[in-house]
């Protein structure tokens, strides 16, 4: 994300001025960015602990729902910064498999559709 230039800072310092829950609901925002970007575990707990605590006490309703599934997570959720897998690329390639077997409904036989399936991974087809 592109940080603000000066002018534009000065803009949304005025429209922050004008509401207090707009205010308040643009610190959440800030407070969540901060938890999110967090390299350690530790810290990322304690962030988030004090990110739901400001839901609670500022009661703006827009963040109800998102509080109440970050609380209900959070043990899954601070395991994300404890190991740095993640199954986004095998996630991916099952998508890309899933379209692809919608997409070939007129193949005849499987053996065609391995070959698509090969075909589409980037893998060399095998002479089998």
């Amino acid at each position: 994300m592109k940080p603000l230039s000066d002018e534009d800072k000065a803009a949304a310092d005025v429209m922050l001025n004008f509401s207090e829950k707009l205010y308040q609901a643009y610190a959440l925002k800030e407070l969540f960015f901060e938890f999110v970007d967090t390299k350690s575990s530790f810290a990322a707990a304690e962030l988030l602990s004090k990110w739901l605590d400001a839901c609670d006490r500022l009661l703006i309703p827009e963040f109800k729902h998102c509080s109440r599934m970050l609380r209900n997570w959070k043990p899954y959720i601070l395991n994300a910064f404890e190991c740095l897998y993640s199954d986004g690329f095998i996630e991916g390639c099952n998508n890309g498999f899933q379209t692809l077997k919608r997409v070939a409904f007129g193949f005849r036989n499987f053996h065609n559709f391995r070959a698509r399936v090969l075909l589409a991974a980037n893998h060399p087809y095998p002479n089998i």
